[in-house]
């Protein structure tokens, strides 16, 4: 099964073409791709990634934000340092009170814009990874509650399942606008959905 797995990543691709363009991650062409669709990240925009090693979705960031922007990176594993010197690696537990005011003290209390392409440990087994994946869910929206500015963006994974539109339900009320996408890059055989909120809704 492992050597099938490496054979299938070797042939990916995108895992080739982001080899070729000095990508992290296969994974940053799904970002780069929601991003040309609904205009998330823009020039000056402080962006906090949440489960961001290694560090595909912060790269792409980091050009959609330029010298003026800010990108926050929070992940369990060490996140490899970027040459640019306005990206700022946090190594802990996001869903941690202590590492949630690590952020807020680093973004001077807010952001522009919330990413998470976080995936929990998954088994195989479509509902098993729905369910774990809610706990990840439930924790970048809460932070989104507390750190997204008024009118801020947020992109994040989400596994398809029986709690998928009452999530979606949830986001409606706090977003202007909702979208679901897939993109190209995201392998066909993955349940894996991408949510696009545009528009927050401070809470008064």
């Amino acid at each position: 099964m492992g050597s099938q797995w490496q054979q299938e990543k070797k042939n990916d691709p995108y895992y080739k073409k982001a080899k070729a363009e000095e990508y992290r991650s296969r994974a940053s062409y799904k970002l780069k791709q929601v991003d040309k669709k609904f205009k998330i990240i823009k020039q000056g925009n402080t962006v906090v990634d949440l489960g961001a090693a290694p560090g595909g979705w912060s790269q792409i960031a980091l050009e959609k934000v330029g010298e003026e922007g800010i990108v926050v990176g929070v992940d369990l594993n060490r996140i490899k340092p970027f040459p640019e010197e306005n990206f700022y690696g946090i190594r802990g537990d996001f869903t941690s009170h202590e590492i949630q005011e690590e952020i807020i003290n680093l973004i001077g209390g807010k952001t522009k814009v919330l990413i998470s392409d976080a995936s929990p440990s998954l088994s195989g087994i479509k509902n098993i990874d729905h369910l774990r994946s809610l706990d990840l869910i439930e924790a970048v929206i809460e932070i989104a509650d507390n750190i997204l500015e008024d009118n801020g963006n947020l992109v994040m994974k989400v596994f398809q399942g029986s709690e998928y539109k009452t999530f979606l339900d949830k986001l409606k009320k706090k977003f202007r606008i909702v979208k679901t996408t897939k993109p190209a890059s995201s392998r066909k055989k993955s349940s894996e959905m991408y949510v696009i909120g545009l528009g927050f809704k401070k809470r008064k």
